[in-house]
C-alpha cells in the first residue's frame, strides 16, 4: 500500500501538498513544530496512489513517498 511520510521538523505548513494531492491524503495535524508551525500529516491510508505529486511540490523537502 502507497503511503507517505512528512517530516514535522521540516514542513512548514504552506499546504501545497494538500492542495495538489488528486486524492486529498493530507491533513493539518493540529500541532506544532519546534518552528511554531503547524504541520501537515498524512491522512490517507488506503487512499494514495503513490504518485509523489506532494513530494515535488514540496518547498522543504520535508516529504516521502512509498509506492508499493
Amino acid at each position: 500500500m502507497s503511503h507517505v511520510v512528512i517530516d514535522p521538523k521540516f514542513c512548514k505548513g504552506c499546504l501545497l501538498c494538500m492542495s495538489k494531492c488528486p486524492k486529498k491524503c493530507m491533513a493539518l495535524s493540529g500541532r506544532t513544530n519546534a518552528g511554531g508551525y503547524e504541520y501537515v500529516v498524512f491522512a490517507g491510508e488506503g487512499t494514495c496512489i503513490g504518485c509523489g505529486i506532494c513530494r515535488l511540490t514540496c518547498p522543504d523537502v520535508a516529504i516521502t513517498v512509498f509506492k508499493e
